[in-house]
């Protein structure tokens, strides 16, 4: 009987277990502090651009003091998982070629220029695990100052290719040909 009663504990636990395991995996990311965000265009080359990053807020911190990017330290270019560029067709970035496929986007800042890194490991939680080894295309971005402060980090996609990441005070862009 105690055996019996051993094996049904250990079966319970086991099914206890799997199951908050699977609740995990559906985890709803809306809840997020920093909630999920998708972004696609057709641009007018005909290549269908997504990106797909989360967003976190400002709330009264200090963009490059006490939030990310600070300068010399790559940034996921968003918040939560690495933040995912994918393109349909092969597209030049800047001017420089990139094939079509699904990328990691990550920023680098330096004194206020920025670089946009596109690295081959698209499925990966922030930039913990980020090897520059692995980068596909690196390109310089151009900053502005932003004509009113971005709350919540935000990217948009124009028809003609147009990138921009707003984010503080700052709007970021490239373009996609």
């Amino acid at each position: 009987m105690k055996k019996l009663f051993a094996m049904l504990s250990i079966g319970g636990l086991l099914m206890a277990t799997a199951t908050l395991s699977a609740q995990d995996k559906k985890e709803d990311k809306s809840k997020r502090p920093s909630p999920p965000a998708l972004v696609k265009q057709t641009i007018s080359s005909g290549a269908a651009i997504s990106i797909n990053y989360s967003q976190p807020s400002v709330k009264g911190r200090t963009i490059g003091k006490d939030l990310e990017p600070k300068d010399g330290a790559v940034w996921r270019t968003g918040a939560n998982e690495a933040t995912v560029f994918e393109t349909s067709r092969d597209v030049t970035i800047n001017g420089q070629k990139l094939p079509a496929g699904k990328y990691s986007l990550f920023t680098l800042t330096n004194a206020g220029e920025w670089t946009v890194i596109f690295n081959k490991t698209w499925n990966q939680w922030g930039a913990y695990d980020y090897k520059q080894a692995e980068d596909i295309l690196r390109v310089k971005a151009t900053a502005a100052q932003a004509a009113t402060p971005t709350e919540k980090f935000t990217i948009t996609i124009a028809k003609d290719g147009t990138v921009t990441m707003l984010w503080g005070t700052s709007a970021v862009t490239f373009a996609v040909k």
